[in-house]
């Protein structure tokens, strides 16, 4: 599955994360979280995860982006992604826990995805210090206000889990205000620094930015985990909700649907 245009793929991915949100009409389903990741989605799990490595999506509300990702790499089928949001499906606005072979961890409430993955990674370790099995887990640079992620951050350099990869969605936008208006920047390079972790920046929307991003931090090899900090755009692609606080809430309906793909093609 290694192959194709990826900007052609963010741009088909992108399309069907928008056919699925304007079906849930009124329901919000987290579209500027949504748009902000896709392009990191697609650079880590089609382009650099080996077969057995792990992904957690810690940022549970932009699950609609991992799953047309997945259904891209045939791991969700068209069947199941078309339940999306409906009665009795796996397949909601936050990741399910139905799934741990696919979705090692339901997430929505946030703060939880890095323990579980420093605690995967470190298994991984090991089970088998030869083949070193790499976990990766996105979280958002407003989840950065929770206090776990720093108990686990400590957590994986004291232990020196070094085949951890930590991938931060940074919009600049969470909930309710501007990250810097509510608790400060928590996805600054100088704090993940100062916590131990090689650290890595790049342009969450560029393919070559992201690639450039993760060999950097591939080539190091001192025994720490690493993370990389991606600076992207909430509702990327949807002008009138572009980095702004209400793109966490914005339905898609039928006029903004129009908007943004519009957007797309041009």
């Amino acid at each position: 599955m290694k192959i194709g245009n990826k900007n052609q793929i963010s741009i088909l991915l992108r399309k069907r994360i928008l056919d699925f949100a304007v079906k849930t009409e009124k329901a919000h389903v987290h579209i500027g979280s949504c748009l902000s990741a896709i392009d990191i989605l697609i650079e880590t799990l089609v382009f650099q995860m080996g077969s057995r490595d792990r992904f957690i999506l810690s940022k549970g509300h932009a699950s609609l982006a991992l799953y047309v990702v997945f259904n891209y790499l045939k791991k969700i089928s068209n069947k199941e992604l078309a339940s999306y949001f409906e009665e009795g499906t796996h397949f909601g606005i936050h990741t399910p826990g139905s799934m741990p072979d696919l979705i090692p961890l339901a997430t929505g409430s946030l703060g939880h995805g890095l323990s579980f993955a420093a605690g995967v990674a470190l298994g991984y370790k090991m089970q088998d210090q030869k083949t070193k099995r790499h976990v990766y887990v996105m979280i958002s640079d407003g989840e950065c206000n929770e206090g776990a992620v720093w108990e686990a951050a400590q957590f994986a350099v004291a232990i020196r889990i070094d085949n951890l990869t930590v991938i931060i969605d940074k919009n600049r936008v969470q909930a309710l205000g501007r990250n810097k208006e509510v608790l400060g920047d928590g996805a600054s390079v100088a704090k993940w620094r100062a916590f131990g972790f090689n650290v890595g920046t790049c342009n969450g929307h560029s393919f070559a930015d992201l690639s450039a991003g993760f060999s950097a931090l591939n080539k190091l090899k001192n025994n720490r985990p690493s993370v990389l900090i991606c600076k992207t755009i909430r509702g990327r692609g949807i002008k009138s909700i572009e980095n702004k606080v209400v793109s966490n809430y914005t339905a898609v309906t039928k006029e903004v649907y129009e908007e943004a793909i519009l957007n797309l093609k041009s």
